[in-house]
C-alpha cells in the first residue's frame, strides 16, 4: 500500500491519508515518515486533546473510505491491514464486504472526509465538491454519522429500516450489542413473523464485545430471532438486508459504540 501511494504521488496525484489513532496505534513512525517525505499529506485522527487525557478509546474515527478524483468512492468494512487480506495466522480467512460508488452518492462521503481532515489538521483539502454525473440507476443514500451530530443518525436509520420490513431482516456484524430500542424492534419484527437472522463470527477478535452478545441470546431466541456464527476464519462485514429491496453496507457494527460513540460511514441502496 505504501508503495502504491508513493507511486501515485510520483505521477502527480495529491494524496491524503487520515488514520485512526487508536486502531493504528502499532503503526511505526517510519511508515508515515516515508509518506510525508514524498509529499503525501498524512494525519492522525485523535480526540484526546484535553489536558491530562492521554488515551481516549471512545469517539474513534471508525470510517473506512477511499475517494478517487472526486468521481468514485469505496467504503465498507475493510481497513488497511494484512489481516484483512487473509494474511493473519491468528484469524485465517477474512470475510468482509465493501462497496464501490460512482455518481452523486459519493458527495456525503467526500464531505465527511473533508470535515475529518479539518478536525485533525485545521486545514481544508482542495478536493472537488462538484456533483459527479449519475453513473447508474440505483437509488443510494450515503451517510456519515458520529457523536458530534445533532441527531443520532445510526439508530434512526436502522430503526426505520427494521420497521419497514415485511418478510426478512438479515444482519451480519462482528459484534451484537444492540441498544434497547433496536433490540425491541428486532424482537417485535420476529414476533410479527418477519424472518430475522443475525450472523456473527465464531471466533473473537475482542473478547469483551464478543462475550457481551451472549447476554442478548435468550430474549432474541425467545422472540424467534435466529442467530448463527461463522465457523471458519473471522467475519468483519457490516451488512443489513431488508426484504428484497434494501441493503446497507458500511463500517457500522451492530453495537452501542458504532451507533453512538464512533464516527462511521454507510451506504443504503434501494434496488
Amino acid at each position: 500500500l505504501r508503495d502504491e501511494l508513493l507511486a501515485a504521488r510520483k505521477r502527480g496525484v495529491e494524496v491524503y491519508v487520515l488514520y485512526d489513532g487508536v486502531g493504528s496505534k502499532h503503526l511505526p513512525p517510519s511508515y508515515t515518515d516515508s509518506l510525508r517525505a514524498a509529499g503525501i499529506h498524512v494525519a492522525a485522527f485523535v480526540t484526546n486533546r484535553e489536558l491530562g487525557v492521554r488515551f481516549q478509546i471512545n469517539f474513534r474515527n471508525h470510517r473506512k473510505l477511499v475517494v478517487v478524483d472526486g468521481v468514485e468512492a469505496f467504503t465498507g468494512g475493510l481497513n488497511a491491514g494484512d489481516e484483512y487480506m487473509g494474511k493473519s495466522g491468528r484469524f485465517g480467512p477474512w470475510r468482509d464486504t465493501h462497496v464501490r460508488l460512482r455518481g452523486p452518492a459519493i458527495l456525503p462521503l467526500l464531505l465527511a472526509f473533508m470535515e475529518d481532515w479539518h478536525y485533525a489538521t485545521g486545514d481544508v483539502p482542495p478536493l472537488p465538491l462538484h456533483s459527479p454525473p449519475t453513473a447508474g440507476g440505483s437509488n443510494v443514500l450515503s451517510f456519515a454519522s458520529g457523536p458530534a451530530d445533532d441527531i443520532e443518525i445510526c439508530p434512526v436509520i436502522y430503526l426505520s429500516a427494521i420497521r419497514s420490513a415485511k418478510h426478512r431482516i438479515w444482519i451480519a456484524s462482528p459484534y451484537f450489542v444492540p441498544d434497547t430500542a433496536t433490540r425491541f424492534a428486532l424482537q417485535h419484527a420476529a414476533l410479527s413473523g418477519v424472518d430475522v437472522r443475525v450472523l456473527l463470527p465464531g471466533m473473537a477478535d475482542h473478547t469483551l464485545p464478543w462475550l457481551s452478545a451472549y447476554a442478548y441470546y435468550p430474549a432474541m431466541r425467545l422472540a424467534g430471532v435466529r442467530i448463527y456464527r461463522l465457523r471458519e476464519g473471522f467475519m468483519h462485514q457490516k451488512v443489513l438486508l431488508v426484504d428484497n429491496h434494501l441493503a446497507m453496507v458500511g463500517s457500522i457494527n451492530f453495537d452501542h459504540r458504532s451507533f453512538f460513540l464512533n464516527f462511521e460511514h454507510a451506504v443504503l441502496a434501494c434496488d
